[in-house]
């Protein structure tokens, strides 16, 4: 979604704990067992990809950007961009990288609706095993900085590549990046990507984050397969209106501006329901 800063590949342990609920979680950093833990159900999120902030008291839950620290006392959600570049990392990506980006004709496919995000070329398994590779890197870094669970974005990227990539390739490399997650003891939020929920238990996703369902009428296939670990995200104020009136009791369920700006910027939009 949002346009974000290039992170180094490693990264430093900081955390060795966090706390919630009054259980103390043990991260891989600090020599505990890895076990997955889903995110509490209907719990009130914040997603926080344009920079962050000091959550509300009644948040439970936070999704960052990799690059940025866990909130205290939260349970923490690792945003990773795994089948598209961050417009910053394209310089990178062309000098080491270079065969893992999607071209046609030559030239790298980018997302339509978001400028210099450059599709990943998930179309054949040498290229999805070198892929996996780079963000399994990124997934070791969630996990030693003490987030408990990963949102890998971008799985839809099949739908925007114009006939170049295929939804089984795409599925293959996030049925990789899961099992990787799990060993590092993240949970997995499908992201989005309504076409691949009959796939959802072989995929073995844990949760899912579902933008704009309401507008498109997608929310209850998602909660079909997740039930109450569905995290729903609405950009439009008659949207998230319409979301709270329809599951509002069910669900958590976040309005927030298409921006993703942090709390005190000017066009900062925030609702809970």
């Amino acid at each position: 979604m949002a346009l974000r800063p290039w992170p180094p590949l490693r990264r430093t342990p900081t955390i060795a704990a966090i706390v919630l609920g009054g259980a103390c979680l043990l991260t891989p950093a600090a020599g505990a067992a890895r076990t997955v833990v889903p995110p509490p159900a209907d719990a009130q999120f914040e997603y926080q990809l344009g920079g962050a902030y000091p959550p509300a008291p009644a948040t439970r839950i936070v999704v960052r950007d990799r690059t940025e620290r866990p909130a205290r006392g939260r349970y923490n959600v690792c945003y990773v961009n795994a089948f598209q570049t961050q417009p910053q990392q394209n310089r990178w990506w062309r000098a080491h990288h270079p065969t893992l980006l999607l071209r046609r004709r030559g030239r790298a496919v980018q997302d339509p609706d978001w400028p210099g995000e450059v599709l990943l070329d998930t179309r054949t398994t040498t290229r999805r095993r070198a892929i996996a590779r780079i963000v399994g890197r990124w997934l070791r870094g969630c996990a030693e900085d003490g987030f408990r669970a990963v949102d890998l974005d971008n799985l839809d990227s099949w739908t925007r590549s114009g006939g170049l990539l295929r939804r089984s390739a795409n599925a293959a490399l996030a049925r990789s990046l899961v099992a990787r997650a799990h060993r590092l003891g993240l949970a997995v939020a499908q992201k989005n990507t309504v076409e691949l929920l009959p796939q959802a238990r072989r995929l073995r996703f844990d949760f899912a984050i579902a933008e704009d369902c309401q507008r498109y009428a997608e929310c209850d296939a998602f909660t079909a397969v997740y039930g109450r670990r569905v995290y729903e995200i609405e950009y439009a104020m008659s949207a998230f209106r319409a979301a709270c009136a329809a599951r509002g009791a069910a669900i958590a369920i976040t309005y927030r501006d298409r921006d993703l700006r942090p709390a005190g910027r000017p066009g900062h939009r925030s609702a809970h329901c």
